[in-house]
């Protein structure tokens, strides 16, 4: 007999939701323990909020119709704040491109928002993995970590799915496992320091200024690892990733029909504040745009 859920949401929001292309920007790689897309679309997450973990399943036959099942101790706190995750305080509508590539880019993809999770140190260990290494590496990294440490999420969650693993875990990982899991001394040695702040950096998710100063001060967090947090926890539709190997390539190729030079990127983007992720983020899911996965520019420094 189904396990019936803690919690339950029916959300019809006024505005296109696409839930799986608006969390597929915190999905760690198509292996991912924590994130499982079905044929049919519905997606399953696990997570660690502050009541405890949780498994949560999505799904919809319309954009403006939501269906999210919880189960677990977090249940309540979770389903209080999917919406959120799903992009409701987001503002894709007061963004008006004028390139043409742009305006087809938002025409495709309706639904498509920003998430807020708020879960900051949950999206800062993928983003720290990824730091400097191809995209399928860092995925690989996460994906050997989580199932070797991680614990079986509640509820009816599918196979092989795992929760997060919780700050003090990260920070008992032997040496040789994090070797094993292809992350250097410099990466793991910043995961472990973070997960001794995780419970500040988590409360200071209401207020993204404060904790964009949290993370400033983390060693081996730079401007880079900081705006994948950002676009991922926070909700921040203007976190622009800095340092991106490929930012400047895939950016010139798709609206200029050139790449940009390193000096160009940030100049470039200026006129399109607040809204530089959404900008990057339409470029990425825009068929045709230039590489996105590979090592990060040498140029965005030893901290990442």
């Amino acid at each position: 007999m189904p396990q019936p859920p803690d919690r339950s949401v029916h959300w019809q929001p006024g505005f296109p939701v696409d839930a799986r292309l608006t969390l597929q920007s915190l999905r760690r790689g198509f292996h991912d323990p924590t994130h499982r897309v079905e044929p049919d679309g519905t997606v399953w997450r696990t997570a660690r909020t502050a009541s405890g973990p949780v498994t949560y399943r999505i799904r919809q036959q319309r954009l403006d119709d939501v269906h999210i099942d919880v189960w677990g101790p977090g249940a309540t706190e979770l389903a209080d704040s999917v919406r959120r995750e799903l992009g409701a305080d987001d503002r894709p509508e007061l963004f008006r491109p004028r390139h043409p590539v742009l305006r087809s880019a938002v025409h495709r993809l309706r639904g498509l928002r920003i998430p807020c999770t708020g879960r900051l140190f949950e999206a800062l260990v993928p983003a720290v993995l990824e730091q400097r290494v191809v995209g399928l590496d860092a995925a690989a990294s996460f994906t050997r970590l989580t199932l070797l440490y991680g614990d079986p999420p509640p509820g009816p969650a599918p196979d092989g799915m795992r929760l997060p693993l919780p700050p003090e875990t990260w920070r008992t990982i032997p040496s040789w496992e994090w070797r094993r899991a292809g992350v250097d001394l410099h990466r793991s040695a910043t995961i472990i320091e973070a997960s001794r702040h995780a419970a500040r950096l988590d409360h200071a998710a209401g207020d993204p200024a404060y904790a964009y100063a949290l993370m400033a001060k983390l060693p081996g967090v730079g401007v880079w690892t900081a705006a994948q947090v950002g676009h991922r926890a926070l909700g921040d539709a203007d976190a622009l990733p800095l340092g991106d190997y490929h930012l400047g390539t895939m950016t010139g190729l798709a609206l200029l029909g050139r790449p940009l030079a390193d000096d160009e990127i940030e100049p470039f983007y200026e006129p399109f504040r607040p809204h530089r992720y959404r900008v990057v983020r339409l470029l990425e899911l825009t068929p045709g745009a230039a590489p996105r996965h590979g090592p990060r520019a040498p140029h965005a420094g030893p901290l990442g």
